[in-house]
């Protein structure tokens, strides 16, 4: 027969062990939910977590600034992961639909492609512009726009065309257009005004800019694709040659054939777009809504980080936090 001091002591000591091991289950799972509503994971929580966002860089300065920009603002203030692809533009629009690309940050407008996936697919989204207006011309430096006023618009260049004279142009004068890549139209542009041009590529956007700083150094004459906004505009002292006004039917997008009439036209002033793919823009992410609202506030801007980065040889890491720290109201806007 037992003792009832020994029963007591012995349940009292379970009792005890018992309660311990309650408490800190209790304690874990309190800890754990804490972290789950502190980082907005939780049901009922501040919100979702960023998670990973792929934002896709195009190949100039322009593209290289937004990517940036936009990726510090999302890992510093929003704790994301962001990746970056280097996509072209064309691919970009099948990579978003496929989910490999989660953002654009400047596309320049390419119909055929808007009109598939965004219009018709619905698998690429349209979100509004990053603030920027586009636009693509021939520009020359102002150093030749003073000995040659002429060339102040295209008509100047009629019978001074060899003036552009290179080696690989023979007689003819060279027009250095862009990267196959981008778009353009300046081969049936060049047809469609009677230019005696040749038109040559130097490559991408790199070797362009290479060129053209090099012929510039040397205060040779150039006349070339490019485009506003860019931060060589300034740096190079470039001016735009005028081409003919636009008119109903103008056509922007080389390489379709047909009359070469349609192309004689200025190239078209566009705002620039921001893309999503659906995946991403139907996802929750906070990253969302803060590339939704993601804009400069002027080419300017822009402008600066690009020439933070190209010329001043900063770290685009770098030049993005130099730009955030500076801008903090343009940047809480977006964050809002």
């Amino acid at each position: 027969m037992r003792k009832a001091g020994s029963v007591d002591n012995k349940e009292g000591s379970m009792f005890k062990k018992v309660g311990a091991r309650l408490t800190l289950l209790l304690g874990a799972s309190l800890v754990a939910v804490i972290g789950l509503v502190s980082s907005g994971s939780a049901l009922g929580g501040a919100g979702q977590s960023c998670g990973t966002v792929t934002l896709n860089e195009y190949g100039w300065a322009g593209s290289t600034a937004n990517t940036y920009v936009a990726k510090y603002v999302l890992e510093k203030r929003l704790g994301c992961t962001v990746k970056i692809t280097k996509i072209t533009e064309v691919p970009s629009y099948q990579a978003m639909a496929d989910g490999k690309v989660d953002a654009v940050l400047e596309d320049w407008g390419y119909p055929d492609q808007f009109a598939q996936y965004v219009t018709k697919q619905k698998t690429v989204v349209f979100v509004g512009s990053n603030g920027l207006l586009g636009h693509i011309g021939w520009f020359i430096p102002k150093y030749l726009l003073k000995q040659y006023p002429q060339f102040k618009t295209w008509k100047g260049l009629k019978g001074k065309e060899s003036v552009f004279k290179t080696p690989e142009s023979g007689s003819q004068g060279t027009f250095l257009g862009g990267d196959p890549a981008f778009q353009q139209k300046d081969k049936e542009l060049i047809e469609a005004l009677g230019l005696d041009f040749k038109h040559v590529t130097a490559g991408g956007y790199s070797a362009e800019v290479a060129r053209v700083s090099q012929l510039i150094k040397q205060r040779k004459p150039v006349i070339f694709y490019w485009w506003t906004p860019e931060y060589l505009n300034a740096y190079l002292n470039l001016v735009e040659v005028q081409l003919p006004p636009r008119f109903k039917g103008c056509n922007d997008v080389g390489g379709g054939g047909g009359d070469v009439k349609q192309y004689r036209c200025r190239y078209a002033s566009v705002p620039l777009k921001k893309l999503f793919s659906k995946e991403f823009a139907q996802s929750g992410s906070p990253a969302v809504k803060v590339l939704r609202k993601f804009k400069w506030p002027n080419n300017d801007a822009q402008n600066l980080v690009g020439k933070w980065i190209t010329v001043d040889k900063l770290k685009p890491d770098k030049a993005a936090e130099k730009w955030v720290k500076a801008n903090a109201a343009t940047v809480n806007a977006w964050l809002k």
